[in-house]
C-alpha cells in the first residue's frame, strides 16, 4: 500500500499504471530490470562493507571492474555462477529457504 494524498492506493494499481498489467512483457521487463539493480546494490552495499575495491572483486572472480560497475548499477545481471562467486569473494552466502505457509 501506498499514501498518496492523503488517500491508500492500492500499488499494484500503480504499477499496472506505469509498466502494464501483470504478465504483459512491459512489467516483466521491469519486474528484471528492479531486480537487477536491487542484486547490484546489495553487491555494492556488501562490498563497500567488506572494504573491497571493485578491482579486487574483478580480480578474485576473474572478471574486470567494468563489469563489476555494471553489475553493482544493475546494468548487466551476472549468471547464477558469477554471482555465487561474487557472494562468497565478500564472505557471504545465499540461504534458499521454504516459505512457512
Amino acid at each position: 500500500m501506498q499514501t498518496n494524498n492523503h488517500k491508500i492506493v492500492d500499488y499494484d494499481i500503480v504499477l499496472d499504471a506505469k509498466f502494464g498489467k501483470e504478465g504483459s512483457v512491459e512489467r516483466v521487463q521491469a519486474e528484471e530490470d528492479a531486480y537487477s539493480f536491487y542484486s547490484g546494490q546489495i553487491l555494492l552495499d556488501a562490498r563497500k562493507e567488506a572494504k573491497v575495491t571493485q578491482e579486487e572483486l574483478a580480480r578474485r572472480t576473474n572478471t574486470t571492474k567494468s563489469y563489476i560497475s555494471k553489475v553493482e548499477n544493475g546494468v548487466v545481471t551476472p549468471s547464477v555462477g558469477l554471482f555465487y562467486r561474487l557472494i562468497n569473494a565478500l564472505g557471504l552466502r545465499v540461504e534458499v529457504v521454504k516459505p512457512l505457509y
